[in-house]
């Protein structure tokens, strides 16, 4: 057969086979698209349809409006006057603070190092500073904030802003860098006063702190981590809050507490309320991690002025003493002085030959007032001394034994010597209450590094979770009295105790940490045995 017959018939028979195949894809393709295309669609169709909301009209957000114009004026009021310390001093040596080691130069809480390592809560913002030599005197520079007060120049800051500084330099609002120098400081209040040379500068007036109620706005400013001119917005967190610091029980409180971000930098900074007046200067955070964790204090303005005002006019200042030892009287304590209101400071201890010893204060003593003005806690009474000057003669009000009376005192000159904390005990004894004890030897006392007139009965064990662990008691504390009779060894210590009626708690006076303080120890839980190990 002849093939080439049969060409032209089987290349025509191979194009409609490949038309065909190439028909099918097309219609199976266009089916396969049609339903994505038509999905594509219908969104693109919604999108179109549902359009954006229309923007809050003015009468929905009138007061939110309102309150960021009246934040916004406070801020600019508030701001020319805010100004950045920037110091550089000279290390102290060998014995001086190491960064990121829980100790600190002024022993008023940590600043953070560079690397943010710090392990004390209690943080100081000084900000950052940078040894340039590891021997021999080191060059360290330190940052802070201020608050102009007054037209002609006079700044305040934080005492451990400008601690040890050669040379402190002010950067104001406007950028201009001017040299300072130092008029006066209070390490017992970590306050301090510098002066620029200018006039017609911006200034802030105090305040009253003393009408501070929590739940009130509140902003903080300063120069965190160096950014400079930065303000905060909060609230006052609460009023009033002790001393947090062991390493001096002089140092008073009273300190504002506030959830306005404060961070290392902003130290010295002003606390302001809503009429731009200065209420507070910032001075320290409590936070595990050494920046702000929603807890910053600040010196109450009742506190900062009459401080501020000895230093501008004497460039130092004395703080006067009573002489006592105090703790608050609470609750749980208020019926073992036989007061039915928990308000006032009880005595804990009195310094022989001290201006309350003079005037015939005791132990146990209640104090209520000063000079005809109520006492509500150990706090207020600190707060109130520490604004009188050695000399002056003041009245308390004390409740003793079921009756009021009027004690004269005359204020001396606080003295400066650090009195002596307890440290580990070397005997033990049998325990009560959940507590072991031992006579205070003269070795002991040695050993404990306490004062020759620390009198009682050493703790030498505490049972967990018993009746002293509860109420902090710990080893090489020292038991003087139970029930406000004094104790002088083991056996006096059992016998009171031991005649506490069953559920009935307990009143101990217990020195520690440099300090007497009233302990109340809580009766067992029924089920319980009292007498511990």
């Amino acid at each position: 057969m002849n093939m080439n017959k049969w060409n032209p018939l089987v290349r025509a028979r191979k194009t409609i086979m490949v038309l065909a195949l190439a028909s099918a894809v097309s219609l199976g393709g266009y089916e396969f698209l049609k339903p994505a295309n038509a999905s594509a669609a219908s969104v693109a169709s919604a999108y179109t349809a549902a359009a954006p909301a229309p923007a809050l009209d003015d009468n929905s957000v009138n007061a939110i409006s309102a309150l960021d114009h009246a934040m916004e004026a406070l801020a600019a009021h508030v701001t020319p006057a805010v100004v950045n310390v920037t110091v550089t001093s000279r290390n102290r040596g060998e014995s001086a603070h190491v960064r990121g080691q829980g100790q600190d130069q002024q022993g008023q809480g940590d600043d953070q190092d560079d690397q943010g390592q710090d392990q004390n809560p209690f943080q100081r913002f000084f900000g950052q500073q940078m040894p340039q030599m590891r021997r021999g005197p080191q060059i360290e520079h330190g940052l802070g904030s201020g608050i102009v007060i007054s037209p002609d120049g006079y700044i305040v800051t934080n005492n451990h802003v400008i601690d040890g500084a050669v040379d402190i330099r002010v950067t104001m609002n406007d950028r201009r860098v001017l040299p300072a120098k130092l008029i006066g400081a209070d390490p017992l209040t970590d306050l301090a006063v510098i002066k620029v040379n200018g006039s017609n500068l911006p200034s802030v007036p105090w305040g009253d702190s003393a009408a501070l109620k929590p739940g009130q706005t509140v902003l903080a400013f300063g120069n965190p981590f160096g950014f400079r001119f930065t303000v905060t917005r909060g609230i006052v967190s609460a009023v009033n809050r002790t001393n947090p610091y062991s390493d001096d029980a002089r140092k008073p409180g009273q300190f504002i507490q506030t959830d306005a971000a404060i961070n290392p930098g902003n130290s010295g900074g002003p606390l302001v309320n809503a009429h731009g007046e200065v209420i507070g200067i910032n001075t320290f955070l409590i936070s595990p991690s050494g920046s702000f964790s929603g807890m910053g204090f600040a010196i109450p303005a009742q506190i900062a002025k009459p401080i501020i005002d000895t230093l501008l006019k004497d460039g130092k200042i004395e703080h006067a003493r009573i002489g006592v030892g105090i703790s608050d009287l609470t609750p749980e304590n208020a019926t073992f002085f036989h007061m039915s209101k928990a308000s006032g400071a009880v005595v804990s201890q009195v310094e022989p030959d001290s201006p309350g010893s003079k005037a015939g204060l005791k132990v146990g003593d209640v104090i209520t007032e000063i000079n005809n003005k109520p006492v509500e806690d150990a706090g207020s009474l600190q707060a109130n001394i520490s604004s009188e000057r050695p000399g002056n003669k003041i009245t308390l009000g004390i409740f003793r034994d079921g009756k009021m009376e009027s004690v004269p005192v005359t204020l001396e000159a606080m003295n400066k010597k650090q009195m002596a904390s307890a440290g580990e005990p070397g005997t033990k004894g049998k325990a009560r209450w959940g507590v072991g004890l031992g006579e205070l030897t003269p070795d002991l006392l040695d050993q404990l590094h306490l004062p020759s007139n620390v009198k009682g009965v050493v703790v030498t064990n505490v049972l967990p979770g018993s009746s002293a662990d509860n109420a902090g008691l710990s080893r090489g504390d020292v038991i003087a009295e139970v029930n406000r009779r004094p104790v002088q060894s083991p056996a006096d210590v059992q016998k009171e105790l031991g005649a506490v009626p069953q559920g009935k708690d307990a009143l101990v006076l217990v020195w520690s940490n440099g300090g007497s303080t009233f302990r109340v120890l809580h009766a067992a839980e029924a089920g319980q045995s009292s007498q511990g190990e």
